[in-house]
């Protein structure tokens, strides 16, 4: 079954008398969602207490958490030193997500900077490797993380180069963001067919089973030459990709992912406009 959530809390939360990220648990759930991505983006500043609080509520609700990692990770920067602070971010990370009860983390693999791109990744491969070396040791064996497909054109993060950092260890899944990926492509990805043949690489490099389990990040992104702009809402048509599209793909390959919606401001109910929609896809479908 897919599982559809926000990333964050919607401006009506807020405007609804909502406070604090504890008490939003039980307020996607009410909206009929069993998803949340709390993002560490930022910087880990969670406390254990409140990281806690948010893992009881989850539970409570039936709420799927998963947490995004820094935004600054780079996996491919040139100092090592650097490389290896990454790491600690997402070993910091994957202590919030287990402290809250969650088992996936999402990053950034990082950029490009001056390297070309298979240098970058052939550096980012070697440290991820590292990472989960790291894992292990630290008790994380159990836990998963997740590189992110990027949407701009300097990012490390096309479809090939997450599925390469994905091959590093079983305990990979990849998220692809079709949000990204539209953009990335200067809005060339966005039809039933397209979206197919990504879950249909997925597969084939990956098995059937990651392809399943994978996470998903969606909103629509506006995007110039150079890729990813900003993040809109579901009512800004103007802008890509079409999640009807993505839909009819997942539904066509079996797949139950985690979808995490990164619209600005309505995350949560362009979330619930995600999953009726799927929802009705299949209701259709059985017809």
């Amino acid at each position: 079954m897919i599982k559809f959530g926000p990333s964050g809390n919607s401006d009506s939360f807020y405007e609804q008398g909502g406070k604090r990220t504890a008490e939003a648990m039980k307020w996607v759930r009410a909206m009929g969602l069993d998803a949340y991505e709390y993002s560490c983006g930022k910087g880990v500043r969670v406390s254990e207490e409140t990281a806690l609080e948010i893992g009881e509520q989850a539970r409570a609700n039936n709420i799927e958490i998963s947490v995004h990692a820094p935004y600054y990770i780079n996996l491919a920067n040139f100092h090592k030193d650097k490389r290896d602070a990454a790491n600690e971010y997402i070993y910091a990370t994957l202590n919030v997500a287990r402290l809250m009860g969650g088992r996936r983390v999402v990053f950034h693999p990082g950029a490009y900077m001056k390297l070309e791109p298979a240098q970058a990744l052939q550096i980012a491969l070697a440290q991820l490797k590292e990472v989960i070396i790291g894992m292990d040791e630290r008790g994380y064996s159990d836990m998963i993380i997740c590189p992110e497909t990027m949407g701009k054109s300097g990012q490390l993060g096309t479809i090939d180069e997450v599925l390469a950092l994905c091959r590093t260890d079983e305990r990979i899944l990849p998220c692809f963001d079709f949000g990204h990926i539209y953009a990335r492509s200067i809005g060339n990805i966005n039809s039933r067919e397209q979206f197919k043949e990504i879950l249909d690489k997925i597969e084939n490099e990956l098995g059937f089973e990651r392809m399943r389990n994978m996470h998903i990040h969606f909103s629509r992104i506006e995007y110039t030459k150079a890729g990813e702009k900003m993040h809109h809402t579901f009512a800004d048509e103007q802008w890509g990709p079409d999640f009807i599209f993505l839909a009819q793909a997942l539904y066509e390959k079996k797949a139950e992912p985690v979808i995490i919606c990164e619209s600005k401001g309505t995350m949560a109910e362009d979330a619930l406009n995600m999953k009726n929609t799927y929802e009705q896809l299949i209701s259709g479908a059985g017809k």
